[in-house]
């Protein structure tokens, strides 16, 4: 009953009205034999009177006990194992009903027989055998119509011009995609067996008759499908690990096979529409599915209950990895999300899709420059946010470096501006996002963000009420300044794909684990001012990425899509590094996520060295700041902090 009223769904339709009256008619049945078979000799005339009596209303009874239970709210042709306890459920409840009934309507009468009293009633007995038959006769016609249901599904003949399909996944992903594509002939796919690494499955066949051919292992793989040459394969395992992706890729590619997919865990849980068919769930492969790196798995109701019925703060929220943290965010129930940021169009989408598409009633979006001392403190007194994610930057490399300062601008001194107002407003915890370019920087954008992690330690120190922390983390696919969205223009575009350096590399990452990675390290902070840094993998060499999303289109790398060497930009590093020479990475409690220890900075020098930095962009000295941020990198690359203690 519960479950009906929250879901708000009326629990009887038009197609179960012939539920309504089979039920009626077995209950009615089950009462009157129950009766019958109690007294072999003949029912007593007393309780035939009593069954005349009661049948009219115990079944009205017992059918509204069955509605409430939500009995009717599916056709038995799709009955499982949870129909099957609410019948068990509902005919307990009902029984004691109509017993309780008849004992206040039909109270026990004593009769007297040769000095022997007779109770008068409903016998126990004849209640014990109602129970029993009105159960097992409910549950038996659900189970003949599945039967029946299912039989004629599984026999059905493989619809002309249908295409063959093998299933990597034996499991529940599996034999779900299987009954989907059996009961739902005119998709024109026919299921033709099963690949599964469970050695147990081997040789096993599922309801439909469908056998598991064999492993996912190269070999298994490679027999399997110049046996039984498939039209299509179908990865149906949601937490399947990119490994395991490529290599069924590769071994399709070679065969011209297409391959298609169920979502991965990321966008199961982010699904809003958890009653969709599974082939409306289906989609094409793409390049996250194969770099090869295995899934973060993260309960984010746990991790993130720290936000819950707390006033979060987002800045950049319009941006990639800004909008992802308000998604999420909105996943734990906060009180308020506040959303921070400048580009009028940007927050516009973010909020149209929490209060659109995902329902998030506590969105409040604010337009205001992290630049603007003023309007920032203005924000800060309406909203008093308890928590605060600047993820607001600029971060495209090649802009940054023909627009100097106002690179430091935005990343460095608008973050040392809003983490010191945090501090000042009470804030409880504040995170900054930053980037493996802020490592060794040789870049202004790389230094802009280191410049942006020393200020977030200076507030630490100079605030102690408020725990800071920064997270580093490389590169996320499918951001505004990542290559992926680049190379798919190109590739639509008919090429070429350009890249800078056949020796370049990058370490990449979803943007759902980055910042689901982002929100558990808010919580681990033990001492304000520390650097969490994400464990980010194997990195990927980018000719090898472009290769992989030439081959994902259908392509072939420089037979159909040519790929162009243009050379490295100024400053533009082979490899970059998450940990400075002088930090220590150490394990923290979480999964995936390491502690950057170092010695601390000196406020002293903390506060010069961003009093000329101000001076420089002030006067717009773009000359004076790219020799000032040359003079930091060379001094912070030291081993060890070249600082006064």
């Amino acid at each position: 009953m519960r479950r009906w009223y929250r879901s708000g769904a009326f629990p009887v339709h038009r197609h179960s009205l012939i539920q309504l009256v089979v039920d009626g008619a077995l209950v009615a049945l089950a009462y009157v034999l129950a009766f019958q078979l109690r007294f072999d000799s003949g029912i007593p005339h007393r309780y035939e009177l009593l069954r005349d009596d009661t049948i009219y209303w115990v079944v009205p009874v017992c059918i509204v006990v069955f509605v409430v239970f939500g009995l009717y709210q599916r056709l038995w042709t799709y009955v499982g194992q949870r129909d099957y306890q609410a019948v068990a459920q509902a005919v307990v409840v009902a029984a004691v009903l109509v017993i309780g009934g008849i004992a206040v309507l039909h109270p026990v009468q004593v009769e007297t027989r040769n000095h022997v009293q007779v109770a008068v009633g409903m016998p126990t007995g004849v209640a014990a055998m109602w129970v029993l038959l009105m159960g097992v006769s409910m549950a038996a016609v659900r189970f003949v119509v599945h039967l029946v249901f299912e039989g004629r599904k599984r026999g059905m003949r493989v619809v002309k011009g249908a295409r063959d399909v093998l299933v990597i996944g034996g499991g529940d992903g599996g034999r779900l995609l299987v009954r989907e594509l059996v009961r739902n002939p005119t998709l024109r796919l026919h299921p033709v067996g099963f690949l599964d690494d469970d050695p147990r499955k081997r040789g096993m066949k599922d309801e439909h008759g469908l056998k598991v051919l064999g492993t996912t292992s190269e070999a298994d793989l490679a027999r399997v499908l110049d046996n039984v040459e498939p039209h299509e394969v179908i990865i149906a395992i949601p937490s399947a690990p990119g490994t395991l992706r490529a290599r069924v890729v590769r071994a399709c590619r070679e065969r011209g096979i297409p391959v298609r997919t169920l979502p991965t865990v990321f966008e199961l849980l982010q699904s809003e529409s958890g009653g969709m068919q599974v082939m409306r769930q289906l989609r094409e492969l793409s390049i996250e599915d194969i770099l090869g790196r295995e899934p973060i798995r993260m309960e984010l109701e746990r991790v993130g209950a720290y936000l819950r019925g707390e006033v979060v703060m987002v800045t950049g929220a319009g941006g990639s990895i800004g909008g992802e943290l308000c998604r999420q965010i909105a996943r734990v129930n906060p009180r308020r999300i506040v959303l921070v940021d400048h580009a009028e169009d940007n927050l516009f989408e973010i909020l149209r899709e929490l209060e659109g598409e995902r329902h998030v009633r506590t969105a409040v979006p604010v337009l205001a420059d992290c630049k603007e001392e003023e309007r920032m403190r203005e924000v800060f007194r309406e909203h008093r946010p308890a928590v605060v994610f600047h993820a607001a930057a600029y971060k495209h490399v090649g802009m940054m470096e023909q627009n100097p300062v106002e690179a430091v601008r935005n990343n460095a001194l608008a973050t040392r501006l809003v983490a010191r107002i945090a501090g000042e407003s009470g804030v409880r915890s504040f995170v900054l996002v930053s980037t493996d370019k802020a490592v060794k920087p040789a870049t202004v954008m790389g230094a802009s963000k280191a410049l942006a992690e020393w200020a977030v330690e200076a507030a630490a120190a100079r605030h102690p009420q408020t725990r800071y922390s920064t997270v580093r983390f490389g590169n996320v696919l499918g951001s505004s300044g990542s290559v992926v969205p680049i190379f798919r223009r190109q590739i639509a575009a008919g090429g070429p794909v350009t890249i800078t350096d056949p020796r370049m590399q990058r370490w990449f990452m979803t943007i759902p684990e980055a910042v689901q990675l982002i929100i558990r390290s808010g919580s681990l902070t033990d001492r304000s001012g520390e650097v969490f840094v994400l464990e980010m993998g194997e990195p990927v060499k980018i000719l090898d990425l472009a290769r992989e999303m030439i081959r994902l289109s259908g392509l072939d790398p420089e037979r159909d899509i040519a790929i162009e060497v243009i050379g490295a930009r100024a400053g533009e590093k082979f490899h970059e590094e998450l940990f400075n020479p002088y930090e220590r990475p150490q394990q923290t409690a979480a999964e995936k996520i390491l502690r950057a220890d170092r010695a601390r900075l000196n406020q002293a020098w903390v506060e010069s060295t961003f009093a000329e930095i101000n001076l420089f962009v002030l006067e717009g000295d773009a000359a004076g700041l790219a020799a000032k941020v040359a003079e930091l990198a060379a001094v912070r690359t030291a081993p060890g902090p070249q600082v006064p203690s």
